[in-house]
C-alpha cells in the first residue's frame, strides 16, 4: 500500500493488531465495508510511523485511530462516530452517536472497553504477550 502524506486512497483504521478483542472488531468492519473504503493497519506495524509520526506508541495503544483521506484524525469514539457515517452496517449506530454534546459520554464509554480489552479477548487463560503485560500488570500463565 503506497500511502502519501496527507492524502491517501482510503481512510486508515489503526488498531492494536496483537488484541484479539481488537482484531475480533476489525475483522467485523472488514466484512461491513463491502466497497473497501478502509484499509487496515495495526499499530505495531513500521509503517504506521510513516502514517502518523507524531502520534507515540503510547496514544495508539489507548484508541484506534481513523485518518481520512484528507488527513483528518479521529480517535476512540470519535472513530466508531466517523465509521458510523462511512459503512452501511453501521448507520444504527449514527444517531446516538451524534447526540449534540454527547461525544464526552461515548468516549468515557469507550475507554472502559479500551481498558478491559485485553481481558475480553482473551480465548484461554495462558497469555504471554507483551500486551498482557502492559495490560495486567505481569505476564499470565496457565491456570494452576
Amino acid at each position: 500500500m503506497s500511502l502519501t502524506k496527507p492524502h491517501f486512497q482510503k481512510d486508515i483504521v489503526i488498531y492494536d493488531g496483537r488484541c484479539k478483542f481488537c482484531t475480533a472488531q476489525i475483522d467485523r468492519l472488514k466484512k461491513w465495508d463491502g466497497r473497501d473504503r478502509l484499509n487496515y493497519v495495526s499499530l505495531h506495524d513500521p509503517q504506521v510511523q510513516e502514517i502518523c509520526p507524531d502520534l507515540s506508541h503510547e496514544a495508539l495503544m489507548q484508541q484506534m485511530y481513523v485518518i481520512a483521506t484528507n488527513g483528518q484524525r479521529y480517535g476512540g469514539a470519535a472513530a466508531l462516530r466517523y465509521l458510523s457515517r462511512k459503512l452501511p452496517r453501521m448507520w444504527p449506530l449514527m444517531l446516538p452517536l451524534h447526540i449534540p454534546f454527547s461525544l464526552p459520554l461515548w468516549q468515557w464509554l469507550y475507554n472502559r472497553v479500551a481498558e478491559r480489552r485485553y481481558r475480553m479477548g482473551r480465548i484461554d487463560e495462558s497469555c504471554e504477550s507483551e500486551a498482557c503485560s502492559l495490560h495486567f500488570g505481569k505476564k499470565l500463565g496457565p491456570k494452576k
